[in-house]
Parts: C-alpha cells; structure tokens; sequence
C-alpha cells in the first residue's frame, strides 16, 4: 500500500507542476486576466472535469502561482540575506538583497507582473498569499535587525511619527513576526517606505519606464538600492 501511495503522490506532483507550467506559458503569452482553465486542460490533453480535481478554479489555480512566484523571490533574497551573513556592512548586505530580488524579476518577468503588476479583474487575493509575500520584506527587516543589534542603524526620532502611520506599522510589524517588533516603530516606517520604493525601481525597469532615460540600469539600481538602504537608516 506504501508503494501505491508514493506512486500516486508522485503522479499527482507531476501532474500539478504540468498544469503550473502550462498556466505560466499562458501567463507569458495572454497575461493572467486570461488565464483559463479549460484552455490548460486542452493543452495537456486533459478533460476539464480531471483538472478541477487538482485546481477546482481559476482563482485556486491563479493563487498557487502567485504563492510559487512570492516563494521564488523571497528564496532568492534570503539566499544572498545567509550568503552575506557575517558581513559587517549593512548597506552593503541590503544591496545584495536588493539586487537578487531584481535578478530574479528580470528572470520571471511574466511571474513578477503577476504580484507586482496590475489587479486580476475578480480576483482577490487570500490570506495563503500574505506570508509568502513577506519574504522579500523580512529578509530586508533581518538586515535592519542585525544592524540594530551593533549600533548601525540610525533610528528617527519616534516623536515626528504620525499617530496613523505609527498604528499602521505596529500592526504590520505584528503581522510579520519578531523581526519587526524588534525594531522601534519609526525605523520600520523607514524600512517600508524603502521596501515600497526597492519594488517601484524594479518595476519602472521591468515594465519599460526606464526605457530612453537610463541606459546603465544594473549600475543604477545598484547605485539606488544602496541609498535606499541609508535612508532607512543603515550606516
């Protein structure tokens, strides 16, 4: 019964990863607003009614792409956060963070406009998605953290924070976990102005606004990433 089991669990999986490919390659061709069950079913060589055993809507389907490409982000920033690991400058380890989520967006751009680009008419993200979506954030708080921890990381004053924002970071920091409630609420509000501001730089470049005003766009984001990581207040 084990053998069957695992033979059927590997059956599945490759099946499920088919129907994700498929669904990327319609992605890359029609965008997600066409996204179609039926249409990946054809592709496969599958009737519609065996494709809803594994994704019984477009919006189930569409959400295990959106937690595959936050995952996928999120892993490549994590991998430079423990590659730096040890790094004495925090600015400098920001920046590698910085520029592997870029390296991935220009890899993926198809998957990237899926969560960083324009709303999926009726669709509405659940809540599966929010941790996947913070992975890129925490490892930005992990080097804002450990730069605390050593005195390098330059802290604004708490008082010029406005009431709503100060009540708006308090509960993000909540929802993302210890890393942010280490931090005084005004440095988290400088690090997400940042984070919002890193995802801003990459998209004018993936999505052409870059297009006849900077040429030398891996020296600029670069050059950006870095500033942006004192402005949250790295030394």
């Amino acid at each position: 019964m084990t053998a069957i089991r695992g033979a059927r669990e590997r059956a599945r999986a490759e099946v499920t990863a088919a129907i994700k490919e498929e669904a990327r390659r319609q992605l890359a061709d029609q965008g997600a607003a066409k996204l179609s069950l039926r249409a990946v079913a054809r592709e496969l060589g599958m009737v519609s009614s065996a494709l809803y055993r594994y994704y019984p809507s477009r919006d189930e389907l569409l959400t295990a792409l959106i937690v595959d490409a936050y995952d996928a982000i999120g892993a490549a920033a994590g991998g430079a956060l423990a590659a730096t690991r040890g790094d004495d400058d925090p600015v400098a380890r920001w920046t590698a963070v910085c520029r592997a989520a870029r390296g991935w967006a220009l890899s993926h751009p198809h998957e990237y406009a899926l969560i960083y680009g324009s709303p999926v008419p009726g669709y509405s993200a659940p809540q599966a998605t929010v941790v996947p979506a913070s992975r890129v954030a925490l490892a930005l708080i992990a080097v804002a953290r450990d730069a605390h921890a050593t005195g390098a990381l330059r802290v604004p004053e708490e008082a010029a924070l406005p009431e709503g924002v100060r009540a708006d970071v308090t509960t993000l920091a909540e929802t993302l976990g210890t890393l942010g409630t280490e931090l005084p609420a005004a440095a988290f509000a400088a690090l997400a102005a940042a984070w919002a501001q890193l995802f801003g730089l990459i998209s004018f470049e993936l999505f052409g606004q870059f297009q006849g005003v900077v040429e030398a766009r891996e020296e600029f984001f670069t050059h950006t990433a870095a500033a942006l990581g004192r402005q949250a207040g790295l030394r």
